[in-house]
């Protein structure tokens, strides 16, 4: 397997150096450690949309030049953003876990859904207890919406979510809801398959719907010593992709469940006296390639483990077909998602927290068959990313780290128009 770190590409566009930049106020600095989301950003050809930590939508047209914004809605972090050709579905953490469905033109209310109805309502005020949001996405008449809520009593933990398929008028076709944690969800011609990661013992990492209907078509889990299944899963013409927290896998399944291939991700290996391992946190598909990202370093033995492993905060391409490794791209820094576009990959990574080392702090491009490209700094971290592989947009959060007290980076949004010819 090719390591293509640092190498540059001359087949894949540089980022355009005519970057726009929009600040989007005020807003406490991240700290050493990944905080929770609260910006959300999404691009089509032709639009940008951010998302912020106080509720407020802003539109943009693809040259960077503003369109409208509204700040009217709840007064609570968009964490989720997605867009069609005439809406914007704006997912909310806070105490309604609210859905807001905005014309694309003018931003008015189109229609809300308010999902702590469905997954209950905060215990207490603290953000982890919030009902959230946690993404939408649509194909052809269907809106899929997934939003959960976790709940401690003492040393009892529970969790509840709620994935629906709405009509885009916002008519409920079907739900599904399940005492566990959803973790994201991917749709198919045919299919939806959803990712549940807190799950209690023997119940399904990942369970996949008929898209029309909502029935289950079949389910998968791994074997698990603890409660953690599935961090996210993708959809190809195969069947599924899988990135198992349970045992740091990625798997391929095929439309009857079975497993085509598994590649060892992040498990567990031996460094000095520490048992670690890196949770593989997504997966995406692009140009015949699987893509998984890999996220931080974690011990069996120890909350602070004092070596990194191997694979932690890496991009690794599979083979579709095959499962064999193609390349990997170690970006240093944590990744809240990935995003492709065509034939290239966009990756944003944010802080190390027990290094520290702000040049972390990047939005990567890469070419989805090499792993080459190119790379841009950012002061502070890139918390929330979009890609379609001609607009780029990225939403920069300042950081401040507890041994350093600097102010790092702004509250913006970042966009790049990439040519990818």
């Amino acid at each position: 397997m090719m390591d293509t770190t640092g190498q540059s590409n001359p087949t894949v566009s540089q980022l355009e150096r005519s970057k726009t930049e929009h600040t989007l106020g005020d807003v406490e600095p991240a700290g050493s450690r990944q905080n929770w989301r609260r910006s959300a950003v999404a691009v089509t050809d032709d639009r940008v949309v951010a998302g912020t930590a106080s509720g407020t939508i802003s539109a943009f047209h693809a040259d960077g030049t503003p369109q409208w914004s509204v700040s009217d809605g709840p007064d609570t972090p968009i964490v989720s953003l997605s867009l069609t050709d005439e809406l914007i579905i704006a997912g909310h953490r806070g105490p309604e876990g609210r859905v807001r469905v905005l014309s694309a033109e003018t931003g008015t209310v189109q229609w809300e859904y308010v999902t702590a109805e469905d997954v209950g309502s905060p215990t207490d005020e603290t953000l982890f207890a919030q009902p959230y949001v946690v993404d939408s996405a649509h194909v052809d008449d269907l809106l899929v919406v997934a939003s959960r809520r976790f709940e401690r009593d003492g040393s009892s933990r529970q969790w509840s979510s709620v994935v629906y398929g709405f009509e885009l008028d916002g008519s409920l076709r079907w739900a599904v809801d399940a005492e566990r944690s959803v973790t994201g969800f991917d749709i198919g011609s045919e299919v939806v398959a959803i990712g549940y990661n807190r799950c209690p013992a023997g119940d399904e990492g990942l369970v996949v719907l008929e898209k029309a209907t909502g029935e289950k078509r079949f389910s998968w889990t791994q074997e698990r010593d603890g409660d953690r299944a599935v961090g996210d899963v993708a959809v190809t013409d195969a069947g599924v992709l899988v990135a198992s927290h349970a045992d740091k896998y990625g798997y391929l399944l095929d439309w009857d469940g079975n497993e085509s291939w598994r590649v060892n991700l992040g498990g567990e290996q031996s460094v000095g006296d520490e048992n670690i391992y890196s949770y593989p946190n997504h997966v995406a598909v692009s140009d015949g390639t699987a893509l998984f990202v890999t996220g931080n370093t974690f011990a069996t033995d120890t909350r602070d483990p004092a070596h990194e492993h191997p694979a932690e905060h890496t991009t690794v391409s599979v083979d579709l077909e095959t499962g064999e490794f193609q390349w990997k791209y170690h970006h240093g820094g944590f990744a809240r998602e990935i995003a492709t576009g065509e034939a290239l990959v966009a990756v944003p990574s944010a802080q190390q927290f027990r290094v520290r080392d702000s040049d972390t702090h990047r939005v990567h491009l890469l070419d989805a068959t090499s792993g080459t490209g190119q790379s841009v700094a950012l002061a502070g971290i890139p918390a929330a990313l979009d890609f379609d592989g001609h607009s780029l947009a990225a939403i920069e959060e300042p950081i401040e780290y507890h041994d350093e007290g600097i102010e790092r980076g702004t509250y913006q949004l970042l966009t790049w128009e990439i040519d990818s010819s």
